[in-house]
């Protein structure tokens, strides 16, 4: 997959994050922690805070899932080799969030590695340029 360039809602306001500092640490921790899940360890990433309404956040919530989605320019490592090194992933809604580094759903475990940013943005505007 081709590099994204950065549409303009994400160039709005962001709150700096930091994951784990290095890629073997991610995958001693995607091992140890979810030793039967699939990992993407992942670089350059951003949570966003999907902006739903309450009967929307009802139905994320029945389903066991919170409203944010990954997305990183950057894959550093797929544990099914389901990314190329270099590509750019975007998740599926979260279903557990863990210590700030660890973003699991329903199939994958992203392990967020070096800063990184979380931001609001409507669930349109996560969809539009993926």
């Amino acid at each position: 997959m081709a590099s994204v360039e950065e549409p303009d809602f994400m160039k709005g306001p962001r709150t700096p994050l930091e994951g784990l500092s290095s890629s073997s640490e991610a995958r001693v921790l995607a091992s140890q922690r979810f030793p039967r899940k699939p990992y993407c360890l992942v670089r350059d990433w951003t949570i966003f805070r999907v902006e739903v309404t309450p009967d929307e956040l009802s139905k994320v919530h029945a389903a066991g899932q919170h409203p944010m989605i990954v997305f990183a320019h950057n894959v550093v490592e797929d544990s099914q080799g389901r990314f190329e090194r270099g590509d750019w992933v975007r998740s599926s809604m979260c279903t557990s969030l863990n210590d700030g580094v660890v973003f699991e759903t329903r199939n994958t475990v992203y392990v967020l590695i070096g800063p990184g940013h979380e931001q609001p943005a409507s669930l349109k505007d996560v969809f539009s340029f993926f």
